[in-house]
């Protein structure tokens, strides 16, 4: 487990691992007893007055780069600055990037850990595993679900190693830590509900260990970013807690329908073992059997994000002095220009 980072926080050889059996992979004080997410954060919201109401409505966000871009910005843009993440307990660092044009910061998680019996807070897991695999592995699958709720992130080297690289987002409001011990509803709930409903998916499906309130970030416009998935993609066919399956998006329930072997292995092969592939099929075909036998009312239209790439970003020059505004233009001509990966 990286760092919460308060964002407020090129497929790689095919790795040897020790595996054991799937039996023997997860044991677990509290899975008999009940949900393994925290109640107060993945709760509804009710209708009625708050203690304190955020009242910035949503709309259009925007981006300085498209996801394609921000993923080619974080391959090839040189380092100009490291320090330590806020909240880290793993050594996660946040980085600062440049191209000579734009600057922008990086959450960088190295993190490879690997043991055969875990104690956490929740009991014990064998064959306990925390990696920054899976971070990129959680974005290249919430690509190819069309969630717009992982930050883009990817695979790099950085000090001595391999790493995922995510970027910083942006404009962040608080995490759902803050929301809660504020108080703060979300000025609307309906939305609100449903970006938590599809969080409880991924993370069912993702067989995600630790899931907190930290890791759930707030931007200004109130939709949800899920961040910090290295320990998560274990290897359990059955779902984690199949109580939290609330509602679902039906863009999501079609993409998960559609989701196959095949194209895990070609997108995720890089990141995933074959058990763990496995697993994620099994739990799919579970959610799926889940909601296809729930109400009708169970099933919802998320709004998408409506991204809106900046022609200009006037107010951040960067650069030498002099340097004339940022433009998106100027980037991709950077971009297109810069034909090789630096550290």
């Amino acid at each position: 487990m990286s760092a919460a980072a308060s964002h407020p926080a090129g497929p790689s050889p095919m790795r040897r691992r020790v595996l054991f059996t799937p039996r023997r992979w997860f044991v677990c004080a509290a899975a008999a007893t009940g949900p393994w997410m925290l109640a107060s954060y993945m709760s509804a919201q009710e209708p009625g007055p708050p203690a304190d109401t955020a009242t910035r409505p949503a709309g259009p966000v925007t981006s300085i780069l498209t996801p394609a871009e921000q993923e080619t910005f974080l391959l090839e843009a040189r380092i100009i600055r490291s320090r330590s993440a806020p909240g880290g307990i793993t050594g996660s660092r946040r980085v600062t990037l440049t191209n000579g044009v734009l600057t922008h910061d990086a959450h960088v998680q190295s993190i490879e850990e690997a043991r055969r019996t875990f104690q956490g807070a929740r009991g014990v897991e064998l064959n306990f595993r925390d990696s920054w695999r899976y971070n990129v592995a959680a974005y290249r699958l919430s690509v190819l679900l069309g969630l717009d709720m992982v930050p883009v992130t990817v695979q790099r080297h950085y000090d001595r190693g391999p790493a995922a690289f995510t970027w910083w987002v942006d404009d962040v409001l608080m995490d759902e830590g803050t929301r809660l011990k504020r108080k703060v509803r979300a000025p609307d709930t309906r939305t609100w509900n449903q970006q938590m409903y599809v969080v409880r998916v991924f993370d069912q499906l993702i067989y995600n260990v630790d899931r907190n309130v930290g890791n759930l970030l707030i931007t200004s416009d109130w939709r949800v970013w899920m961040i910090d998935h290295t320990r998560a993609f274990r290897w359990h066919r059955t779902l984690r807690a199949v109580g939290d399956l609330k509602g679902c998006d039906r863009t999501l329930l079609a993409r998960l329908e559609a989701l196959d072997k095949a194209t895990l292995e070609r997108e995720l092969s890089s990141w995933l073992d074959l058990p763990e592939m496995a697993g994620l099929l099994a739990r799919r075909d579970a959610i799926v059997q889940f909601f296809r036998r729930a109400p009708a009312d169970a099933l919802f239209d998320l709004p998408r994000r409506t991204i809106v790439v900046e022609q200009h970003a006037a107010a951040v020059p960067v650069g030498p002095h002099g340097r004339a505004p940022f433009t998106a233009e100027a980037w991709r001509s950077a971009a297109a220009g810069s034909g090789r990966h630096r550290r």
